[in-house]
């Protein structure tokens, strides 16, 4: 699954650079370039993405116990808001984003049904920092995440019982941006979130002390005001 979502990522980046040399970014060959400077990366923007996460989530009775580690993935979607300023050739910035997430694993635990836990939603309030090389900026970016977890358990005869917690972590990630118009920009990013480990009370069975760690692939479009 890590290979299978390295190898998004790398597709990613690889799909928007070819983008921008076919939309023209590096040549005079497409009808959107313009022989007049790239335009300026000021100013704020909002725009939306979808992408996969994948990464490791661990389950532990809370007050000790068997600890378990699975594997986790799962889609998601959202929007992203932000103010870039640029510097001429540097571009620093802040952006906050909101993600509908099925991020998780479920386990089957046999005579005593199944276990699932995963994340619903999260989000990032992250600074951004960037080199222009023309209408193309990769950028390195980092700062603070929380989101809203659910734990269930299903038994065989398919009742369900099922708890929330938040979680509270931090983000860290690259990315690139490419200009595809004045004020329409595409992106590809990948994140590493942790939102460390938090107590889901009121489980069969005991409270459980639940762990969500993941990497995040995801391609986006920004629109500037």
């Amino acid at each position: 699954m890590k290979r299978q979502a390295l190898s998004i990522a790398a597709l990613l980046l690889l799909s928007t650079a070819a983008q921008a040399a076919d939309l023209g970014w590096n040549s005079g060959a497409s009808p959107m370039y313009s022989a007049a400077p790239a335009s300026s990366w000021e100013g704020f923007y909002a725009g939306v993405n979808a992408g996969y996460g994948w990464g490791t989530l661990t389950r532990q009775p809370t007050g000790g116990g068997v600890r378990t580690e699975d594997n986790s993935g799962g889609w998601q979607f959202g929007g992203q808001a932000g103010y870039n300023m640029d510097m001429g050739g540097v571009v620093l910035g802040g952006e906050a984003d909101i993600q509908l997430a099925s991020i998780g694993h479920e386990r089957d635990l046999g005579v005593n049904g199944k276990q699932k836990s995963g994340m619903d939603v999260y989000g990032t309030i992250r600074g951004r920092a960037g080199l222009t090389f023309g209408s193309v900026m990769p950028y390195l970016t980092a700062g603070f995440a929380a989101g809203r977890g659910t734990a269930s358990l299903t038994s065989t005869t398919n009742v369900v019982t099922s708890q929330s917690a938040n979680h509270i972590g931090w983000t860290v990630g690259a990315g690139l941006e490419a200009q595809a118009t004045d004020q329409i920009s595409l992106k590809a990013e990948l994140l590493y979130v942790d939102l460390g480990t938090q107590t889901y009370n009121g489980l069969p069975g005991g409270s459980q002390d639940i762990s969500q760690r993941f990497g995040v692939v995801r391609a986006g479009v920004n629109y500037r005001f």
